[in-house]
């Protein structure tokens, strides 16, 4: 989760070549093996008219686990940063009662490096940061930590850091210990918008082999979460995808590396478990001026970013509901493909950055949320408002791939448990589930595809 300074490619979709953790928290999504992480800022209250957010306006049904961010640092302890975080804390974890997920608080890490670096600079600073943490969690009723520092060993940051950093996350022992909630959801964001020699800071991080790696990473870290979007932008001077999933043809050095397949791989192959991989998904995109509107196309010259858009208001970063007309088939297709390679190669799931920048009222265009709930097959039962329709019964203006139980009789009697098309109805599907029939319904203009079991963009 990158700060809201980010840079920000209203491009289509990418093409291209290799390419969910497993969820245990128990009771948390279990019908699926993803997980699906939800990122909430607490700016985006400040947005106008219909890009307005706040924490009741989060579809608790769409993820495994919501993230807060930010919070602050202060005297080497985290601290709240709006003049209303507290109420918003409240609302935010208070959404459990309606679906089961874990919550999760986010320090800001961007431009927060000598804060970092002073924190982890001697022994005190550093529990008495631990110690405000589980505090922090205790009061406002958190799971856990994700936790973001952009970057470790450099941007400002001294070499030293990055075994600090190793020894501040060896506490999230003490901190489940002494968290009544009996929680050890404590992630590490990591960041992948680099090319390959400024990633192999993760392998020297902890000077080990593979092997110990791994375990470390198994010991001490819940997630991963790979940055694998602000891969481009307008800062570039050329247009490329925000977060492509291949490299392009004719990309070379150390452009070749700026996609999804490969970071994920990368940190993969190096140890990191791959069901412990959490990939990021923008749901929002970065805008280009061309040079000569007549020249469009990959890589081809700009003379800055575009305005900014209505609701965000930053020029060069648009959110996904600005972008209706050009990003809705684009963005869908580019989520499927994506998702079926992270199943495909056994990572653990999705991001999404955020929840906010998405098209929460059903105003402008289906929901990228729940177009990655789909993929990910993430349908469950769920009490949180709009969520039980009536058999063919439409999914309110707010709701997403939603759907009521008929109980243990009806459709699914009897059935294997899977996904089955309705033939009267291409914008659901029935979900059996030991024997209980769910029946789940998209967003208008996407459809169920029984090639893939999918949903996906209906263009009749």
């Amino acid at each position: 989760m990158a700060g809201r300074d980010r840079g920000r490619s209203r491009l289509p979709a990418e093409q291209g070549a290799r390419c969910g953790t497993r969820s245990q928290d128990a009771g948390i999504m279990t019908c699926s093996a993803y997980q699906l992480t939800c990122y909430f800022t607490n700016w985006a209250q400040y947005w106008p008219g219909l890009g307005h957010f706040k924490p009741d306006d989060i579809d608790p049904c769409l993820c495994t686990h919501l993230i807060y961010a930010f919070a602050g640092m202060r005297n080497n302890e985290i601290t709240t940063i709006e003049w209303d975080d507290v109420a918003f804390y409240q609302a935010f974890n208070g959404l459990r009662n309606k679906q089961k997920y874990k919550s999760l608080i986010l320090p800001q890490g961007v431009g927060t490096t000598k804060v970092f670096t002073a924190m982890v600079s001697t022994l005190e600073n550093h529990q008495n940061f631990i110690a405000s943490v589980i505090k922090f969690l205790h009061q406002y009723e958190f799971d856990g930590l994700d936790f973001e520092w952009e970057y470790t060993g450099s941007y400002g940051s001294p070499p030293q850091d990055k075994h600090l950093f190793t020894v501040l996350l060896q506490v999230r022992e003490d901190v489940a210990i002494s968290n009544p909630r009996k929680s050890k959801a404590y992630s590490f964001q990591g960041e992948s918008g680099v090319s390959q020699a400024q990633l192999t800071w993760n392998l020297e991080l902890w000077n080990l082999p593979i092997t110990k790696i791994r375990a470390f990473i198994q010991q001490y870290l819940d997630n991963i979460h790979v940055m694998t979007y602000d891969l481009h932008g307008s800062w570039e001077g050329y247009p490329r995808e925000n977060s492509p999933l291949y490299k392009y043809p004719t990309e070379m050095g150390g452009n070749a590396d700026l996609n999804v397949d490969y970071v994920m791989n990368y940190w993969k192959d190096n140890g990191a478990p791959a069901e412990k991989l959490i990939a990021g998904f923008p749901t929002y995109s970065h805008t280009f001026i061309l040079s000569d509107s007549s020249n469009t196309g990959i890589g081809v010259p700009t003379s800055g970013a575009c305005p900014a858009g209505p609701y965000t208001k930053q020029a060069g970063f648009w959110a996904y509901y600005e972008d209706a007309p050009q990003a809705v088939p684009y963005a869908y297709q580019s989520l499927s493909v994506k998702a079926q390679c992270l199943k495909e190669n056994n990572f653990g799931g999705a991001m999404i950055c955020a929840v906010d920048l998405d098209d929460f009222t059903g105003t402008f265009c289906p929901r990228v949320c729940s177009a990655v709930l789909s993929c990910f097959r993430l349908h469950c039962p769920c009490s949180a408002r709009g969520a039980h329709n009536s058999p063919g019964s439409e999914s309110g203006s707010r709701s997403s791939s939603s759907g009521g139980s008929s109980g243990g009789s009806g459709f699914c009697a009897g059935k294997a448990n899977g996904l089955y098309p309705m033939a009267n109805n291409k914008n659901a599907f029935q979900h059996c589930l030991n024997g209980v029939t769910y029946q789940q319904n998209f967003e208008a203009r996407l459809i169920f595809d029984t090639s893939c079991d999918c949903c996906n963009w209906g263009w009749t």
